[in-house]
């Protein structure tokens, strides 16, 4: 992520926001690029069912279980478990932001990351785009 060339394999702890998930046009592309030079990755947020969705949806090799734990308590514990010199959290939001920085994680926004990586962001969902999504989810559980 870094242009110095600093994040060598297994050197980093790398974790993104649902909102950052959504935000990035190729999660299964930029989850197969960042494994190269992080040594866990995953997504980490209070929804839960949304995160099984999105790895579900983009076949993502997940290294983090969220055994139902809000974001909080999940981003504690993997900092002082893991033994990486740095943990990154990737973030879309301030509350990304302020939880990120209560631990020992470094907080870079979806865009910044993405430009620094390489990787290319969807355009922003519209409020419509948003209501269709969760319209198009609650079809799915009537369906």
């Amino acid at each position: 992520m870094n242009d110095d060339s600093d994040a060598e394999a297994g050197e980093l702890t790398l974790a993104f926001s649902v909102s950052a998930i959504e935000r990035l046009d190729s999660p299964n592309a930029v989850f197969a690029d960042a494994h190269a030079w992080s040594e866990s990755i995953g997504i980490i947020d209070d929804d839960t069912e949304r995160i099984r969705q999105i790895v579900d949806e983009h076949e993502l090799r997940d290294d983090f279980d969220m055994h139902d734990r809000d974001k909080w308590f999940a981003l504690e514990e993997i900092c002082e478990t893991t033994t990486t010199p740095r943990h990154v959290y990737v973030g879309a939001s301030d509350d990304d932001m302020r939880v990120a920085t209560m631990f020992c994680w470094e907080y870079v926004r979806v865009s910044e990351a993405a430009e620094q990586a390489g990787w290319t962001l969807s355009p922003p969902e519209s409020d419509h785009g948003i209501m269709h999504r969760l319209l198009a989810r609650i079809k799915t559980i009537v369906d």
